[in-house]
Order: structure tokens, then sequence, then C-alpha cells
């Protein structure tokens, strides 16, 4: 096109014309009665007999709900009068008749050269093998319904559906409380499901699955593998309901089939720029499950709630201002008819909480602050300034017990991480377990593992819940090997200290736990001006990867590092954008890490065997374990190994050639047992030949 000259208001004109050409819709919504459009397309317009939004209407269609987001305003006009030949989605609605005689009707959803995912008219959702299949009957492909409305309905209409993304969700009466899974199946699995990112709410990764055993682990092979284009390295652990698995990276989850890996759907929203921390790295570790649907924090501190069998939107809030330094990384977790989570931002000064939404709605039921405010109580525990970006995030996800009805959750390390001077005291509520109501967030007890934390070991690693007997009778036990070094058992009906007990070699600032449950320091281990050599690393003995009880052996498994750090302060205070360490750490010279994979005896805290492992030390894998016997763990050296849960002796690998940030997990579906973990960008499924 031949250059021409504009005046100025022409000019802007015509760049705001083409911005909205290219733009999604919800960046330049429609004009229009928005109301009169939601009330056509609820009624007149019939839409709602193939299209979902926010959680209510038809299958046939695609659920519109995110539509705002994904179209611009003149590919959703066109799609609505038919004038677009891209206006069919794909969805088709077909009859398939099986060899054995049987006729299934349903959307197809997906489909390859070798099964059909076929979506039935109550949304359950299955994969038909192409070799059962004697005949496919497709009727027309579903679209956006071609308009049937005079020019006001259909301005209302446009109006309506360009600002889907910003309407609030749907009413509390429109939850779906019949739906699947409820509550009781999440606290109490199917067989081979997995509904939660540790399997069970209680956070033991200990499966009852034995078709994969000590006898048969050797001829484990990879099955099928789903590639995230453009992830960082995944940290999720996937979560398998009812055939489908869902996995996820920051602010993207995807809907696959269980028994192949094929794609069913997508959820997607662009990274938000700007944050500080871990959220800015592209961290996200899974979802949560209740009913119809599904529940994902976003890097930006949103909680979100999608549609289970559409992916589709039906609620998003802000669980906190990322502008302030708070972002959300981990699994959030469901209770009841709540959803619960906390937030990252441990090192940049955000203060820290666990907060509590209703799954039907996205209302925050209560918020329970890990850092005080000035003047409340404990703020005494924090004396000078730096309670004001005290940090303590509860950035990983508790767990629940449904016989005391207490929720367990760890919080983070006090800010600056190695310089104390302006947080003299305990600074509570700060690498502590905390026993929360979850019906109101109500503190029952805590137990701080590291008080006045100056080496930025935080306690988020997993709080297991175990019942087993412990001096000589049956308790309700708290498990947790923490990252400062220390094994730890706590009675958890009250927060009492059982057992204390080191799990590494490697650890210079504490000689033990006392009787009161407070470590015993030794001296000349705080950072320094200059530099001090203390053990754990910064890194920790261990951190947020998984752990595992196997009930048969009595045995608590964990990944152990042994390593030191030397850790220095400064004066640096909190800024804007920056994290607030008040220091650095950096490795001791000669002195490389070495990861460990260790089997306690929860009884005495002594570590019955050993796995050493060839590696650079730094990976991030944690431990399965099962009723097959096995240890299933991600090696240092970047293989998928199994080891012989009583012994530890090794039993089968599988090299991946990945940096471990992710704990495998297992389920069963169509009669057969798969080990799922994710690898680098990859999720790959094992299974017997």
């Amino acid at each position: 096109m031949p250059a021409f000259s504009l005046p100025p208001a022409g000019l802007q004109a015509l760049a705001a014309y083409v911005r909205a050409l290219i733009a999604p819709a919800a960046d330049h919504p429609t004009a229009g009665d928005t109301a009169a459009g939601m009330r056509f397309f609820l009624g007149a317009g019939g839409c709602t007999s193939c299209h979902m939004v926010r959680g209510s209407g038809g299958w046939s269609g695609p659920d519109l709900s995110d539509l705002a987001r994904q179209r611009t305003a003149l590919e959703i006009e066109q799609a609505l009068t038919g004038s677009s030949p891209g206006a069919a989605t794909g969805y088709q609605v077909a009859s398939v008749r099986l060899r054995d005689g049987r006729t299934r009707r349903g959307v197809i959803r997906n489909e390859s050269s070798y099964e059909i995912e076929l979506q039935g008219d109550d949304g359950t959702l299955t994969s038909i093998p192409r070799e059962l299949i004697l005949e496919i009957t497709r009727e027309p492909k579903a679209s956006i319904h071609r308009l049937q409305a005079n020019d006001s309905q259909r301005r209302d209409l446009m109006a309506y559906l360009t600002r889907l993304a910003a309407l609030p969700g749907r009413a509390p009466s429109e939850w779906s409380s019949t739906a699947e899974p409820s509550f009781d199946r999440i606290v109490n699995p199917a067989a081979g499901e997995w509904p939660s990112y540790h399997g069970r709410l209680t956070g033991n990764r200990h499966s009852p699955l034995d078709q994969i055993n000590r006898a048969n682990v050797a001829s484990l092979k990879p099955l099928w593998l789903f590639p995230i284009p453009g992830s960082a390295p995944l940290e999720v652990t996937p979560v398998v309901v009812d055939g489908v698995m869902y996995v996820t990276t920051a602010n993207r989850v995807y809907a696959l089939d269980a028994a192949t890996g094929r794609r069913i759907w997508q959820y997607a929203r662009p990274r938000t720029p700007g944050l500080v921390g871990d959220a800015a790295g592209g961290i996200n570790r899974g979802v949560a499950v209740l009913r119809d649907r599904l529940f994902l924090v976003t890097d930006n501190a949103h909680l979100i709630a999608l549609h289970r069998t559409t992916g589709g939107l039906i609620w998003d809030v802000e669980m906190a201002d990322s502008r302030k330094h708070y972002g959300a990384t981990s699994a959030p977790l469901v209770v009841n008819d709540l959803v619960i989570s906390g937030t990252s931002g441990g090192d940049e000064g955000a203060r820290g909480f666990i907060a509590a939404y209703r799954a039907a709605t996205g209302e925050e039921v209560w918020r329970f602050w890990v850092v005080p405010a000035p003047g409340e109580p404990q703020a005494e525990t924090w004396v000078g300034r730096a309670i004001e970006h005290g940090c303590g995030a509860a950035w990983l996800t508790g767990t629940y017990d449904p016989e005391t009805g207490l929720l367990f959750w760890t919080t983070g390390n006090p800010c600056p991480d190695y310089n104390g001077d302006e947080r003299r005291g305990d600074n509570l509520y700060s690498s502590s377990v905390l026993a929360l109501r979850p019906d109101n967030g109500r503190l029952a007890w805590y137990y701080q593992y590291t008080p006045h934390d100056l080496h930025d070991w935080d306690a988020a690693q997993t709080p297991m819940i175990v019942d087993a007997p412990f001096g000589g009778r049956e308790r309700k036990l708290l498990l947790q090997a923490n990252r400062n070094g220390f094994f730890y058992v706590l009675d958890r009906t009250d927060g009492t200290l059982l057992l204390a007990k080191p799990f590494v070699q490697k650890l210079t600032w504490a000689s033990g736990i006392g009787q009161d449950g407070r470590p015993q320091l030794i001296p000349d281990a705080e950072p320094t001006t200059g530099g001090t050599r203390a053990c754990p690393a910064v890194e920790g003995a261990t951190n947020w990867m998984s752990s595992a009880f196997n009930p048969a052996t009595g045995l608590f498994y964990v990944m152990a590092l042994e390593k030191c750090s030397i850790y220095s302060k400064s004066s640096a205070w909190w800024e804007p954008g920056k994290s607030f360490y008040g220091g650095a750490t950096r490795d001791v010279p000669g002195e490389p890490g070495e990861k460990h994979l260790r089997a306690i005896d929860i009884q005495t805290g002594r570590i019955v065997w050993d796995y050493p492992q060839i590696g650079p030390g730094d990976t991030w894998g944690g431990v399965l374990s099962t009723a097959g016997g096995l240890v299933i763990f991600g090696d240092d050296s970047g293989a998928l190994a199994a080891v012989d849960a009583v012994s530890g002796s090794p039993l089968w690998h599988f090299h991946t050639n990945q940096k471990w940030k992710a704990s495998p997990m297992t389920y069963l579906e169509g009669g057969r047992q798969y080990v799922a973990v994710a690898a680098g960008s990859e999720i790959i499924a094992f299974g017997l030949p």
C-alpha cells in the first residue's frame, strides 16, 4: 500500500481501528446493552442448547466463557452470522456404532488414527479405540449458531459476548452440587485415581496399587508422552479423575486421556509481565478438583475455576495484588466446599497468608495472616522494622485430616532472609506448621520448626498425616522432614513434639531439638558480613519435593541433600521490584552437594537404608511409594528409578536426561497401572508391556 498522509486525529482513529481488528474482543468490547444480550443468549436466542458459559449450558458446541479473550470482535460477529469460513469450531456431533452392537452418541472432542475421544450427553468422556468401531456417522459440524435476530438483538448479544471475560461468575444457586467427584471421593479416592496434588489429602504419596511390583518393575517402559511447548521445566504433579489427566504449566491447563495421552482440551492465558520471584519463572505445580470444576492459581496470584469437562472459565478472583510482589505457584487444596491456597513471594517481602474461597462462587470465606500486623497478637515476636515486609509465604499445598477436622499448612521463612537485626525474636508464624480449622481459619495450634530463621530454611515441606503405633500405642501423627535437617514427629491433635532427629550428616547449626521443642543452637553458625559456613545448604536438607510413608514397612522416604553453604548478611533493605534477602549465599569451594534417597524409621528417627546418587546435587524430584514394595523417584543423574522399599536395593531405571523438578505419581486406567512424571517439558507415562 503506498504511503499517504493523514491528520493526527485521523491517524489515531485508523490505528485504533487496526488494533481492534487484531486485539481480543475483551480489549475492545462493542457497544450495546450487555444485560439484554445476556437475556437473549440465555433465552430467545437458544444459545445455551449447544454452548456453555461459566458452567451452564450445553455440550455440543464450544464453551464460550473465555471467548472474548480468544477471538476478536470481528471474528465473533462473523461466526455468529456464518460469514466466516472459520466459523466452525471443530466440535462435531457423531454416532459411533461399535462392533459389539452398541451405539454411542456425543461430541468428538479429539480423534486420531487410533482412537476417538467422545463426550456423551452427560459430559462423560470416553476414549474408543478404532478397532472397536464399526461405523461413525458424523452430523454437521457445530459452530456458534448463525444468528436469528434483529439489529438490536444482534448489537446487544455482541456487547454481552465481547464482555464475557469481565463479567462476574455465576450465582451460587447454579452450583452443580450433584456432579462428581464429590468431596467424599477426594477424601477416599476411587481405586487407582489420583484426585489431588498428593493423591490423598493427607499428603502421603503411598499408593495401594501393586500391579507394578518388585517382581516385574524391571519390565516397566514408557507408554506415551505429552510435550508442553514453550514451558519452563515442569514442576506439576498430574491429577487423574474419571480417566482424564490434568496437567499444568504457568497459566495453562491441559486435559489428557489418561490411557493414551491425547489432548482433550486446553485452557491458557498469557503470562504476566513484571512479576518478582518464583512466579516470574513460569512455575505451576497442579490443580485441585471438586465436582464439575477444576481450580488453578495463576502466576499473578489469582485463583480461577474452570469447568472440568470443557475447560471453560467459571470464576476468577484475585487473592493478592501482584504489584506488591505476590504470585502463586502451587496446587490449591479442596476441603468440603472450600478451595484453599497460599501465595508465593517468600523472599520478596510479601506478607504471607492462607485463604479459603467458596468453590461455587469464588467468594472469600476467611484469611489467616502468617505474619501479624504491628499491634496484633504475636507482633511482639518481631522486634524491629522488618515486620512490614516479613514474608512467611505459605506457598506449598497443605494437607487435611478428616478425622480431626484440621487443616495443616506450612509457612515460609522470615525476611530479610539472612539478616535478623531488624526482626529480633522468634518471628511467628514463619517457618512453622499451622493447624487451622478449615471452616473459619482459626488457629488450633502451631509448631515453629526454626525460630528466628537466618538461613532461609522455610518449612514448606509436606506435613504428612499418618495413623501409626508410636511409643507403644496408636497415635495420630504429623510427619515432616524439614529443610533445617531434622525429621519431626508431632501429635497432630495438639502439636506435641514426639520426636526430632537429624536425617543428614552435614548439620552444624543445632546439636538437637530440646524437650521444649526448640533447637539447641551451636555458636557461630549465623550469617556474617564476611560469610559463615553452615549446614544444611540454603537449598535445605530437603525441600518441597514430595516424601512418602509405607505403613507396611513403617518407613518414611525422603530425598535428602548433604551440602553446606556460605551465608553472608548485608544491610540491604526492601525495594520495590527486588527480592528481600538481606545478604547472599554461595557454595563452599570443593564441597559439592550429594543427593541421597533415605528411609527413616519413624519410631526412632534412625536411617534404615541410604541410596546415594551420582549427580550435581541440584535436582528437585521427590518420591512415590506403592503397595508393590517400590519407592519410585527422580534420580539425581536424570533417570526415573525404582528401589526396593524394604532394603533400598535398585530394581529399575529409565534415563530421561532431565533435571528433575517434579515428583512421580501413579494411577489405574482400563485395568492397567501407570506411573507418570513430569520430565523437562514433557509428561511421560510408564506401564508394563
